[in-house]
């Protein structure tokens, strides 16, 4: 399953449309709708038969392999805290999202998975609540957006969710002495408040002053923002764009497209950071003129790449 039919630099993402029941304390049963982007999902299956895990928390399932690959499965509605009804008193239909991103495979158990949306970026707003649903807070949605019958969607971040539970290490650690140092500045776009800090304080070890956005309209004006102070002269000072590509309101593909076309920035270089780990990305990123893709957070490979587009960039070896 993934979204390559989607025209790269659209500003639009294919969502699985998911459900999780929960029964409140008057005995209301009430349907949560969630979404996940289809780039992060392998596919959606029925419950397998699952081995468990001695000692593991209690929303772990349990493992089982998939042609080979182990996969752990988390119990999605049990991790956020939900109260479940009973499959007598709400329309359960159990079925495993197997997902990938950050080059790791994870099972979600939901309460039944209905179709794939075609959502706009510009329809989706940051989530501005805190849920009242257990754990999940607002940290934990990449979106919010409205779907027929005024009903709203909640896109969540499942790789804040997996990183809170330990599956794997979201940092770039590294003895600064062993960093090569350059000077200039980075615009670092993404919506994740937990990715800026991580990226922008290993862009701050290789010396660069790190200018931040939330998403790819905020990217654009922080562009224009450093146009009114340089001129002609930001492609000398404005070393790299470093964009997720998952944000709301405008994405990172868009933003890149919109960059490429305009003269007073073209040329200068961007980099996708981005917990998609499929095997399409890279390609669309390079459809927007992106000079790499890095998937989060592997320590080696960004300061790597890093390293190698600004020195190609301060040699003139980018152009427009």
């Amino acid at each position: 399953m993934n979204d390559k039919t989607l025209k790269v630099g659209s500003n639009e993402l294919e969502l699985v449309d998911f459900r999780l029941f929960n029964k409140e304390s008057d005995g209301t049963i009430y349907e949560g709708i969630y979404g996940i982007n289809v780039a992060k999902v392998r596919e959606i299956i029925k419950m397998p038969k699952l081995t468990e895990l001695p000692g593991s928390e209690d929303y772990i399932e349990g493992i089982f392999d998939l042609r080979g690959v182990v996969v752990p499965v988390i119990d999605l509605a049990k991790w956020m805290g939900i109260n479940v009804p009973s499959e007598s008193e709400a329309p359960i239909k159990k079925r495993v999202i197997i997902t990938e991103f950050n080059n790791i495979l994870i099972g979600f158990i939901v309460h039944d998975a209905k179709r794939i949306r075609r959502i706009s970026w510009a329809d989706i707003e940051p989530a501005s609540f805190n849920s009242s649903q257990g754990r999940l807070d607002k940290s934990k949605i990449t979106g919010i957006t409205r779907i027929e019958d005024g009903e709203i969607l909640l896109i969540l971040d499942l790789e804040s969710i997996v990183e809170e539970m330990g599956f794997f290490e979201s940092n770039l650690e590294v003895n600064e002495d062993e960093v090569e140092k350059f000077s200039g500045i980075v615009l670092l776009v993404d919506d994740s408040p937990t990715a800026r800090r991580i990226e922008k304080e290993a862009l701050e070890k290789m010396g660069f002053e790190v200018i931040e956005a939330k998403n790819g309209e905020e990217g654009l004006q922080k562009l224009n923002e450093l146009y009114a102070v340089y001129g002609d002269k930001i492609k000398e000072k404005l070393k790299l764009i470093l964009s997720d590509i998952e944000m709301p309101k405008m994405d990172g593909y868009h933003m890149a497209a919109k960059i490429h076309e305009d003269k007073r920035f073209n040329g200068i270089p961007l980099i996708f950071s981005s917990s998609i780990s499929d095997a399409f990305s890279d390609v669309r990123g390079k459809e927007v003129g992106a000079e790499g893709y890095l998937v989060k957070f592997d320590t080696n490979r960004f300061y790597t790449k890093i390293s190698e587009v600004v020195k190609a960039h301060d040699k003139g070896m980018i152009d427009g």
